[in-house]
């Protein structure tokens, strides 16, 4: 039995050696890939920065792709050069849990983006790295190019029960879906979902030129409003 562990753990060293489980990480390796995932988390900073259609737009989320994607090409570095230190990272992430609910779908894609772009870029696939998130990054911006001539918003529309009739007539003008109503005595809040092309607002003058009206406002909608 002692012979044959013996002859197994020869066979294991002469199968496997030091060099082949380390690799050594060169300052120019580390560099490239630094560098490459910088080129691509900034990439998605600019577009999440000028071209984020949410509700509130948050700094801190935006800097947090940064992070994600260079500490994720690190990571992928680290786990390439030493199988032995993989084994234990991989366990060591195993058991961390993140609690922050990410509100809006997009936030999600972003970050999916920034954890694809540090992977390939710590895998040392530079050129898809880039060229992956310079396409995602058009697209993006593409999408949301074709629905900027029409967009949806919410009016609210404040008025005594007198204006009633007023106000649906009016309202049945164009295309609405109604979000909210509520009713007191005297008063009516009315909420509804409208399309319509930016910086035509001219539904508010006719709302609030009418006697009954007390006001009225639109907001952007994002789709996070419950009823």
């Amino acid at each position: 039995m002692r012979s044959r562990f013996h002859e197994l753990l020869s066979l294991l060293e002469d199968g496997f050696s030091i060099d082949g489980i380390i690799k050594e990480i060169s300052i120019t390796g580390l560099s490239a890939t630094m560098l490459v995932a910088f080129f691509c988390a900034m990439l998605m900073y600019v577009v999440y920065r000028f071209f984020y259609r949410g509700v509130i737009y948050s700094e801190n989320f935006n800097v947090l792709i940064v992070m994600v994607t260079m500490i994720t090409s690190l990571i992928i570095m680290t786990i390439g050069s030493n199988i032995v230190l993989s084994l234990g990272m991989v366990g060591a992430l195993s058991i961390v849990r993140f609690r922050a609910a990410v509100k809006d779908p997009l936030d999600v894609g972003f970050l999916f983006w920034g954890v694809s772009a540090g992977l390939t870029a710590g895998a040392g696939l530079y050129l898809v790295a880039v060229g992956g998130s310079l396409l995602i990054a058009l697209v993006y911006i593409a999408t949301l190019l074709l629905k900027r001539e029409r967009s949806n918003y919410l009016l609210v529309v404040a008025y005594n029960g007198k204006g009633e009739q007023f106000v649906m007539s009016t309202l049945g003008e164009i295309k609405y879906r109604i979000k909210n109503k509520e009713m007191t005595k005297d008063h009516v809040e009315l909420t509804v979902e409208i399309g319509m092309k930016k910086q035509d607002t001219s539904i508010l003058k006719k709302l609030t030129d009418h006697a009954d009206v007390e006001k009225a406002f639109i907001l952007e909608y994002s789709g996070d409003y419950k009823n």
